[in-house]
């Protein structure tokens, strides 16, 4: 609530709300808040030891979590190296420590600002989307844009289609390698998270619903309003989304952002062999049935 329109309704599109969003910043600048100053509200407990985590039922995770340390270094070519999956300090990482609580999102905006400005662009979208869901719990569930319901997605959350995208099957390499990314790590490449979403919905036309849902099964930075606006964003149906006749092309992705294959050849190293499997669809087969049912549900 604290960023509205002039008629105190909510932005549904980013670029206003982000405009404001910063304009308020110059005249309200963000504070530190100490949680030092609170602990005399907790609770002195006089209790036995701590059951230690091996007694509570866990166990110790392959999975290395990156550092809650921001640095010049680490975001200085942020906005030039965000786009390439296989660059290993290509992004920050943090999203799973912002989706924790593990670090402080005032403490991050003082660095966006000082270090990179399209890196606190994307801490602005994260905000935009949370305050979406806020303003429209709907959308959650359905369309942001309610005409796209009558888009006729598949819900079959069986079919060899849908199998194929969650296994990394697809014999789309950069859709297989991103998909495998995310089993087998719990994270995945936000401009790959693009490509396959987009794969899903319009090369495939299974429901966003459905790789939403995927996506929150494994991803260790999820959240909720981020995944459901990101995920309708891709889908065209959502706030500010890309319009639904701008389809990705796989190969053209490839090409742009993993044009030695690097990110490929580590997740799908089969994928220049015979044991590859041929494409579900092929692009211009899958873009222009997209672009067709798209057009007919929306007239």
């Amino acid at each position: 609530g604290d960023i509205l329109k002039k008629d105190n309704t909510p932005y549904t599109v980013f670029t206003p709300y982000k405009n404001k969003w910063l304009a308020k910043l110059q005249t309200q600048p963000i504070e530190k808040h100490s949680s030092e100053k609170h602990l005399q509200n907790l609770t002195d407990l006089k209790s036995p030891i701590c059951p230690s985590l091996t007694k509570l039922g866990f166990e110790k995770s392959k999975i290395q979590f990156p550092s809650t340390k921001i640095t010049a270094g680490s975001l200085k070519n942020y906005d030039k190296q965000r786009d390439f999956p296989a660059h290993p300090k290509g992004t920050s990482l943090l999203g799973l420590h912002l989706r924790f609580g593990t670090i402080s999102p005032r403490n991050a905006l003082k660095n966006g600002l000082k270090i990179n400005a399209i890196w606190l662009s994307e801490l602005i979208w994260r905000e935009f989307f949370m305050q979406i869901l806020y303003h429209f719990p709907e959308s959650e569930h359905n369309c942001f844009k309610a005409k796209y319901e009558k888009v006729p997605w598949s819900k079959n959350e069986n079919s060899s289609d849908f199998e194929a995208w969650k296994n990394g099957k697809t014999g789309v390499p950069l859709v297989d390698a991103g998909m495998r990314e995310l089993n087998q790590t719990g994270h995945m490449h936000n401009r790959v998270r693009m490509l396959v979403a987009s794969y899903l919905t319009k090369h495939l036309m299974i429901h966003w619903k459905l790789g939403e849902r995927y996506f929150a099964s494994k991803l260790l930075d999820y959240e909720l309003s981020s995944n459901v606006g990101n995920w309708q964003w891709a889908a065209g149906c959502g706030c500010d989304a890309a319009p639904y006749f701008r389809v990705f092309s796989p190969e053209a992705q490839q090409k742009k952002f993993d044009s030695k294959f690097e990110y490929i050849s580590k997740w799908v190293p089969e994928y220049d062999s015979p044991s590859y499997p041929e494409p579900v669809v092929d692009h211009s087969v899958g873009r222009n049935r997209a672009l067709s049912l798209y057009k007919e549900a929306l007239q």
